[in-house]
């Protein structure tokens, strides 16, 4: 066991040369700033490399620079391993909270069924474990299912629920008197010794099996037991044993979701968001999950998802007190733990296990978001920038993005849609479409080049500000016509511009021939699809428009006598063809004059 005095500090040399004379050696360390504060708790399975590349090349983090920065000071404890390391790490952590680790949060505590270190043992749900010398079991994933368990512990065994102190001097002395829960079979009076202790004891022996989820090993048990009271002709006791047996079996059968071969393993689901990651826990005994748990772990740092792993294990694993041979992960934590062994399945049921436990996972960060979105809109809005800016490898948050898309029928009437998105949702007043005019024919890269260059040269000439981000609808053809047209108004590298093909929804970069293929449920592709389906519905709109007034005009034109200023007013007047038809003379008349009334109200007619 380690101690504060094992902390080795070295006197007043500076930190750079403290970190020079550290050990090649699995340890913990801590940095501390001028007011001898912990800053950062880390472990390493060598002390000098690890906490010499803090100090050998500059962060892509700030938080990073500005930690070493502040860094006058740090200690080390040297341990045997490095599993070791993380526990310690883990334990200081929690103890001293520093300002730049891994936040460990709970969002609400889970329950647990507590056996009480006391005669004859209450066996009752809690939340909140205390160091109180009782056993403790669990978490379980809701109080529904620790209330199923604690409902089949006490039909099976009959244990007391009085908090009377029991004691064999108490008992004696005739302190206590049979309740209600004796007399109507749900208790054996133990308060009167009418049950004695060891009975008592091989029944809470039996419970401890339960709630550990080693339901198969009981039955195992039990069954020659029943048989055996069958055989001397102990018809009760062997009818007490089957009933039992039955009820076991039926909860086994209910959370039975693996093939039982499996034994006993630990399972860590893990999903991640720009600012969190979230551990989902599962323990499976006889191919039950038995227990279960989902943590946030708050990054602060450059930590990697296996960094947050590892601690996710070494607390998981020390909170709950995990025996299991074997843990299955999505991907090698890279750290040795005594006695456990990792599986990474590519199928089968343990594959399904850990898709199990990373929805439960998934569904934790999901709701937690929609939380944090009706509490701090603004915060949830952050969030999904960030994201964006992670997946999209951008240098600012996109809090303003553009949107193009082109539509045209066989080549006539082309047109572009630009639509804008601030702080990840529409900005519809500032929405823009464009009347291709030197494209002749369906060229849709033409299009979308001519779109883009008049779109931010006017943007440049007027002075307003561009985006951070712009969206190309189409894959290389049209991302290559846009970047042209912003290398002509000097703005390549100035603004990021991706393209997003239709298909796979795949995201192509200037220059770069590999797509980038972002999660299905990941916030950055759900805001790029919805201004993908903004810019199309926003361009198909405008074109339809322009398509029927064209069509509608032509139609009007071709009448003798009728030219385009008076086929523009009747349109501005009744609004088409139709409306014109169903028009009265005399409105007509008062519209373009009592001649050429006649003349198009008569072509119509004839028209039909």
């Amino acid at each position: 066991m380690l101690h504060r005095s094992d902390l080795r500090t070295v006197e007043p040399l500076d930190v750079r040369e403290k970190v020079r004379l550290l050990p090649h050696h699995p340890g913990v360390y801590q940095f501390f700033d001028a007011d001898g504060k912990i800053l950062y708790v880390g472990k390493a399975k060598d002390l000098r490399h690890r906490v010499s590349s803090y100090f050998a090349k500059n962060h892509l983090d700030g938080k990073t620079n500005l930690l070493v920065r502040k860094i006058v000071d740090l200690r080390v404890i040297l341990v045997p391993t490095e599993f070791e390391a993380l526990l310690l790490e883990n334990s200081l952590i929690k103890e001293h909270q520093p300002r730049y680790n891994i936040l460990l949060r709970d969002d609400k505590s889970f329950p647990f069924i507590r056996i009480h270190n006391e005669h004859f043992p209450r066996v009752e749900g809690m939340r909140n474990p205390e160091q109180d010398g009782s056993e403790y079991y669990g978490p379980y994933a809701g109080v529904r299912t620790m209330k199923t368990v604690l409902q089949l512990v006490h039909k099976l065994y009959k244990l007391r629920t009085c908090s009377y102190d029991l004691s064999p001097k108490n008992i004696a002395a005739g302190k206590y008197k049979r309740c209600l829960e004796y007399h109507i079979g749900n208790c054996k009076g133990p308060c009167e010794g009418l049950q004695d202790e060891a009975d008592y004891a091989a029944k809470v022996a039996e419970v401890r099996e339960i709630v550990k989820g080693r339901v198969a090993g009981l039955l195992k048990v039990m069954k020659p037991l029943m048989h055996a009271h069958a055989e001397k002709l102990e018809f009760e006791a062997a009818e007490d044993y089957r009933g039992r047996i039955e009820r076991l079996e039926h909860y086994r059968a209910k959370s039975i979701v693996v093939n039982p071969d499996i034994g006993d393993v630990d399972i860590y689901g893990l999903v991640s968001d720009p600012g969190s990651t979230y551990v989902n826990y599962m323990r499976v005994i006889d191919g039950a999950v038995v227990h279960g748990i989902t943590i946030e772990l708050k990054r602060r740092l450059e930590e990697t998802d296996v960094e947050m792993l590892q601690l996710a294990i070494a607390e998981l694993r020390q909170r709950y007190h995990g025996t299991s041979p074997e843990a299955i992960v999505p991907f090698d934590p890279e750290i040795e733990v005594p006695g456990l062994s990792f599986i990474i399945p590519k199928i089968g049921d343990k594959k399904k296990l850990l898709e199990l436990c990373e929805r439960n996972a998934r569904y934790f960060m999901l709701d937690k978001q929609k939380q944090e979105t009706l509490v701090d809109p603004e915060g949830a809005t952050t969030r999904i920038l960030e994201q964006m800016k992670e997946d999209l490898r951008l240098g600012d948050l996109p809090r303003h993005i553009e949107c193009f898309d082109n539509s045209n029928t066989q080549g006539t009437d082309p047109v572009s849609a630009c639509v804008v998105f601030k702080d990840a949702k529409p900005s519809k007043k500032d929405y823009r479409h464009f009347n291709i005019r030197t494209v002749e024919g369906p060229d849709d890269f033409a299009s979308m080049e001519e779109a883009v260059e008049r779109r931010y040269s006017r943007l440049v000439t007027e002075g307003e500000p561009l985006p951070q981000l712009i969206v190309i609808d189409g894959g290389k053809g049209q991302l290559s016509a846009a970047v042209s047209a912003l290398e002509r108004l000097g703005l390549r590298g100035k603004v990021a511009v991706i393209g997003i093909a239709k298909k796979l929804e795949e995201i192509y970069f200037p220059g770069d021939p590999y797509p980038l293929h972002i999660d299905k449920r990941s916030s950055s592709l759900k805001v790029i699809q919805h201004m993908r389906n903004e810019a199309h519905r926003f361009g198909i709109t405008h074109h339809r428009g322009r398509r029927s007034k064209r069509i509608v005009r032509t139609g009007l034109e071709e009448i003798p006598g009728i030219g385009p200023g008076t086929a523009k007013k009747l349109l501005t007047r009744f609004g088409s063809i139709k409306g014109i038809k169903e028009a009265m003379a005399e409105d007509v008349i008062a519209v373009i004059g009592a001649k050429k009334a006649d003349i198009v109200l008569k072509a119509l007619t004839t028209a039909g």
